[in-house]
């Protein structure tokens, strides 16, 4: 199945990333994956810093148990655990959201001052817990973490060697719910503000000539939100998804360049012509739930979004898995221009 290296580009929003520890689980699962390079943004970067951390420990084995350990251990610090809150119901069951999407909402909205005076994280202390910040330094799968400097809007990019807990933390800063972080001596919030996730470092930096993007929203939406809360999660989505469609498009231009005939031909038009991208994206069963099921980590709901995950990962190994190491799976200029 697998028969060269792979980049993954890990796409964040909330608990739902736990979509993506789904994709990530069967993917483990298969003969000769081999992640080579991981950029990620807010819970992506999660995702792929536990995976990088597991495969250190155990390779693919060890990543699996990494990511169930760290997923479950976050349903375990739900604040809506902590509520006394009944799990979700079913994924295709938007009624089983409502009755608690007010006090979701509420959470999302209100003022960190008033909300979270004492700034309290409980992922600060789970990934003091369970993730080894001097050994992923020196991990030999790179790793590229977006986050957002609060002060110039421009991207920042976290590396292997300069990877610590605020680091981390500052990828996935949403101001809403959590006080800025100051890393290195700037301000921070979550990455998904200018790429969710970045791709060009997996083009011009890593070396694998296949690169997987992972998103938690279709790239393509064919019902239009027509009730305002319907409008108010697109228009957030968009405002979230608009950079990464950007820089498709400017990656998708830039090999139509690179294509071109010419007398000669440079590394870098090399490069782009050797590119093998792909695209595993779940159905609009995920993206049509409300925003506030981002802030929902109880144990049922992100359980049924593995399972999920794992289900489309399957699908897509049947349907794009030959295509692995050969060719490009998608059409760039078709799904991006």
């Amino acid at each position: 199945m697998f028969r060269k290296p792979i980049s993954l580009a890990l796409q964040g929003g909330g608990a739902h990333g736990a979509f993506t520890w789904g994709v990530l689980d069967r993917l483990l699962e298969c003969p000769g994956f081999q992640p080579e390079a991981i950029s990620g943004c807010s819970a992506g970067a999660m995702n792929a810093v536990v995976l990088v951390q597991g495969w250190q420990q155990g390779r693919a084995e060890g990543a699996r148990a990494a990511l169930a350990r760290f997923w479950q251990a976050l349903a375990r610090e739900s604040p809506l655990a902590w509520l006394a809150l009944p799990d979700a119901g079913g994924l295709g069951d938007r009624l089983s959201f409502s009755w608690h999407e007010l006090l979701l909402n509420t959470l999302a909205r209100s003022a960190v001052a008033d909300l979270n005076p004492l700034d309290i994280n409980p992922l600060r202390d789970l990934l003091r817990e369970q993730i080894d910040f001097e050994a992923l330094r020196r991990a030999p799968i790179q790793l590229f973490l977006a986050a957002t400097n609060v002060r110039s809007g421009q991207l920042r990019l976290m590396r292997n060697g300069e990877l610590d807990l605020d680091a981390l933390l500052a990828s996935a800063c949403l101001p809403q719910l959590h006080r800025t972080v100051a890393w290195q001596g700037e301000a921070y919030w979550d990455g998904g503000f200018c790429a969710n996730p970045a791709i060009h470092p997996l083009v011009y930096e890593a070396r694998a000539e296949d690169i997987l993007l992972v998103l938690l929203q279709p790239a393509l939406r064919t019902r239009l939100p027509e009730t305002p809360p319907a409008i108010a999660d697109r228009v957030a989505e968009l405002g979230f998804g608009s950079n990464l469609l950007r820089e498709m498009r400017a990656i998708a231009l830039a090999r139509r360049y690179a294509g071109r005939p010419r007398w000669w031909s440079g590394r870098l038009e090399r490069r782009l012509g050797a590119l093998r991208f792909h695209l595993l994206e779940p159905a609009e069963q995920l993206a049509e739930l409300p925003r506030s099921s981002k802030y929902d980590t109880r144990a049922t709901f992100l359980s049924q979004l593995h399972q999920l995950g794992r289900t489309h990962a399957e699908g897509w190994l049947e349907q794009a898995g030959p295509a692995l190491g050969r060719r490009a799976s998608i059409d760039l200029e078709q799904r991006f221009m």
